[in-house]
C-alpha cells in the first residue's frame, strides 16, 4: 500500500473511531454530544483528564476498547505521515509533478536543450530580462543546480519528442540546441522543426562545417561559441585601432552596423571568392544568404553567385563602384490565421524579402496605400471582406500596375482562376504542406 492510501486510511479510522466513542457515550451513559465527543477525545489521545461523571460498568468496558482501538489508530496515523514526509524528503523526483504543472501555464517561453556553459549563459540572460523558458537538462549535477537557481526544467534528453513536448515546445516561441555534440543539436533541430514549424530556432556548432547542415535542418541561426569569441577580440582590437590590415585602409572610427549587399546579374562581384570581394568592399564578409539557407563566417575561397545576399562588417562605407545593389523586394502579407504570418514572416524574410503583415483585409489595404509594395499575399476568406475585394480595390489604385497581387486559397473551387483574374489577380496560389513552394513561386513572378 502507497504512503497516500495508508495516510487516506489513517484519516478514515481516527474519524471512525472519533464517532463510535461519541455515539457510545452517549448512549451508555447519556452524555451530551459535547460532553460524548470531549469525552472520546481524551480517552484516544490519551491525555490523562479525569472523567466527566461516573461511568458505568458498560462505559468502562467501552472506555477499554476505544483506548485500545483509538490510540492504535492515532499510532497508525502518525506513522503514515512520518513515511509520507521521509519519502518525499528522500525522492530526487519530488520536484517532477509541481513543476510539470507550471510549465503546462508557459506560453511563449524559450526552451534551452543543455544546461553546459553556453546554455547556462542563456538562462541567466533570459532570467535577467524576466522572459520565460525551460531547461531541458539530463546530469543529476545539472537538474540540482537548476533547481537551486528555481528555474523551469525538465529532466530529459533534448533530442527526445516526449521530452520537447513535456517542455511545451508547441506553445514555444523559441528553442536554443545547446547540447554537447554537434550531432545531438542536429537532431534536436530536426525534432523540433518537426513539432513545431513557426519555431525561433538557435542551435550551437563546435565546427564551422556543421552550420549549414544545421540550417538546413531547419535551424534560424547557428552559433559557434568560439568562433563568436574570436570575433569579439579582433572586434575589440579594430575598435581601438590596434590591428590594421594590409588589405584594408586604416580603419577610422570602429567598426558600422553590418548591411546586406545584393548581387545581382551585373555585378562585378559574381564570381570572385568572399575573401576577394571583402577586398573590394573595405569590409568583412560575415554571411552569405542564397536562396532560402544562410551561412555564417563562409570560407575565404567560397565563391559569390546571382542572386546572393552579403552581411557585410564595413569598416568603411566605400563600395566598389562595379558593384550593382539592388533592394530586397517588399511584400505585404494577409491573412486572418496568426500560425501562418508567422511561418511566411519567417520564410519571406529568409528569402531576402522585407514583409508587412496584417490580419484583415482593410489593414492590409491601408498598408499596401501606404507601402506601395512589389508584390500582396491575400488569403481569399478573411473574417471582414473577400482576398478578391481587396485585390479589386488594389488594383484601382494609381500607379497599382506594378504590383504583383497574389490570391492564397486552401481549396482552389472551379472558376476562381477566371474570376480572380478578372479582379487583376497575376497568380492563385493554392495552399500546400510545402509551405517553401509558395515563396518559391512568389520571388519567381517578382524577379
Amino acid at each position: 500500500m502507497g504512503p497516500e492510501k495508508r495516510i487516506k486510511l489513517a484519516i478514515f479510522l481516527v474519524l471512525f473511531f472519533l464517532g463510535t466513542g461519541t455515539v457510545g457515550y452517549s448512549y451508555i451513559d447519556g452524555y451530551s454530544l459535547l460532553d460524548a465527543f470531549y469525552m472520546t477525545v481524551i480517552t484516544i489521545t490519551t491525555v490523562g483528564y479525569g472523567e466527566i461523571q461516573q461511568l458505568s460498568e458498560a462505559g468502562r468496558v467501552f472506555t477499554i476498547f476505544l483506548i485500545l482501538s483509538g490510540v492504535g489508530s492515532i499510532a497508525f496515523a502518525a506513522g503514515a505521515f512520518t513515511e509520507l514526509i521521509i519519502e518525499r524528503s528522500a525522492n530526487p523526483n519530488r520536484w517532477k509533478k509541481p513543476m510539470e504543472k507550471k510549465i503546462i501555464k508557459l506560453k511563449g517561453h524559450t526552451i534551452i536543450c543543455g544546461h553546459g556553459r553556453v546554455g547556462a549563459a542563456a538562462a541567466e540572460h533570459l532570467k535577467k530580462n524576466h522572459a520565460q523558458f525551460v531547461v531541458i537538462e539530463n546530469s543529476p549535477e545539472g537538474l540540482e543546480e537548476l533547481h537551486e537557481l528555481g528555474y523551469h526544467f525538465i529532466q530529459g534528453d533534448g533530442t527526445r519528442e516526449e521530452v520537447l513536448l513535456k517542455a511545451g515546445i508547441k506553445r514555444a516561441s523559441s528553442l536554443i540546441a545547446v547540447l554537447n555534440s554537434d550531432p545531438d543539436n542536429l537532431f534536436a533541430v530536426l525534432i523540433a522543426r518537426e513539432l513545431n514549424p513557426v519555431l525561433r530556432i538557435t542551435a550551437r556548432t563546435e565546427h564551422s562545417s556543421a552550420e549549414s547542415r544545421m540550417l538546413r535542418a531547419g535551424a534560424d541561426s547557428v552559433i559557434s561559441p568560439f568562433v563568436a569569441a574570436g570575433q569579439r577580440v579582433a572586434e575589440s582590437l579594430l575598435s581601438k585601432g590596434a590591428l590594421v590590415s594590409g588589405d584594408l585602409d586604416t580603419v577610422e572610427g570602429g567598426l558600422q552596423k553590418p548591411e546586406w549587399l545584393h548581387i545581382a546579374e551585373q555585378s562585378a562581384l559574381v564570381g570572385k571568392s568572399v575573401s576577394a570581394v571583402g577586398r573590394l568592399v573595405n569590409g568583412s564578409i560575415v554571411g552569405i544568404r542564397r536562396k532560402s539557407l544562410d551561412a555564417l563566417l563562409p570560407e575565404d575561397n567560397e565563391v559569390v553567385e546571382v542572386g546572393d545576399n552579403l552581411l557585410i562588417m564595413n569598416y568603411e562605407l566605400g563600395v566598389h563602384p562595379g558593384v550593382v545593389t539592388v533592394q530586397p523586394k517588399e511584400i505585404v502579407f494577409i491573412d486572418d490565421n496568426p500560425v501562418i504570418l508567422r511561418l511566411y514572416t519567417r520564410l519571406f524574410q529568409k528569402a531576402g524579402f522585407n514583409i508587412m503583415c496584417a490580419s484583415t483585409g482593410h489593414e492590409g489595404y491601408d498598408m499596401v496605400v501606404k507601402e506601395m509594395p512589389d508584390g500582396v499575399v491575400v488569403d481569399l476568406n478573411l473574417p471582414d471582406t473577400s482576398g478578391l475585394a481587396i485585390c479589386e480595390k488594389i488594383k484601382a489604385l494609381p500607379g497599382a500596375e506594378k504590383i504583383k497581387l497574389f490570391l492564397f486559397t486552401a481549396d482552389e473551387q472551379e472558376g476562381l482562376r477566371k474570376t480572380a483574374a478578372a479582379a487583376g489577380v497575376d497568380k492563385v496560389v493554392v495552399k500546400s504542406p510545402d509551405a517553401g513552394e509558395i515563396v518559391v513561386m512568389v520571388s519567381h513572378y517578382l524577379a
